[in-house]
């Protein structure tokens, strides 16, 4: 039996990479998913990439209304979220001498505000027993040079998990964090090849993941095999963070 079968998922920067990878694996799994990303037209080839059981909804995570319109798009179409991914995010890299003020809200309205306020609108329409999922990251763990600012706001994903759980625990709501390493996404064609080779020197089998190997962690986390797993952290990195 599909493990998603008959559930209402919610995907946030679905629109290619990690998340899109999720959302098709969901669907295949038994979901209807919702997915978003800021251009519609890269929201509408995501849905037909993806094909069947999936709405597209174009809009800003760090926008609350967009947020808000997300959500009533959810509730006029079925009225119920069983699983959340919270996976748009963005990052730049700039040393701290060079960090600029724009730089800063950027990264941190979309990755915590924006995560936050996804996550708070979507409880009034979530099934209690539901999977609430943030896409945090490696950086959250570790030292890169360059990237203070971006791995700040992972690091407060982190922090909400560990509250959330507990306020959540009476609707038994799970809320994990889901940690990548280095992964082979179109969102690393901008990365000099350079530092790109330095972040695959750190990885103990000497090649970047996969998006479908991301999907395959985020399944893991919405279904129930994951059902004693409560305000964790984990790692789909090779290894990378853990030696």
């Amino acid at each position: 039996m599909p493990k998603l079968e008959g559930k209402v998922a919610v995907i946030t920067g679905a629109t290619s990479g990690m998340a899109l990878a999720t959302a098709k694996l969901f669907v295949e799994e038994g979901a209807y998913v919702f997915i978003t990303g800021r251009r519609k037209e890269k929201v509408d080839e995501a849905v037909k990439a993806i094909g069947r059981n999936v709405i597209g909804v174009a809009g800003d995570a760090s926008s609350l209304a967009d947020l808000d319109r997300l959500y009533e798009t959810v509730a006029k179409e079925k009225g119920k979220i069983d699983v959340l991914f919270a996976s748009a995010g963005t990052g730049e890299f700039a040393p701290i001498g060079a960090v600029t003020e724009e730089q800063f809200d950027r990264t941190f309205n979309l990755n915590v505000r924006g995560t936050l306020f996804t996550v708070q609108k979507a409880l009034p329409l979530f099934n209690d027993g539901g999977s609430i999922i943030l896409n945090g990251s490696i950086a959250g763990s570790m030292g890169l040079p360059a990237f203070g600012v971006y791995s700040a706001s992972k690091a407060a994903l982190r922090a909400f998990v560990r509250s959330w759980l507990l306020d959540l625990k009476d609707r038994g709501i799970r809320v994990n964090v889901l940690s990548p390493g280095t992964i082979d996404t179109p969102i690393l064609e901008g990365v000099p090849k350079e530092m790109l080779d330095e972040f695959v020197k750190l990885i103990p089998r000497g090649t970047m993941g996969r998006p479908e190997e991301i999907a395959t962690a985020a399944l893991f986390l919405a279904s129930g095999d994951s059902s004693f797993v409560n305000g964790s952290e984990l790692f789909v990195d090779g290894g990378t963070a853990q030696v």
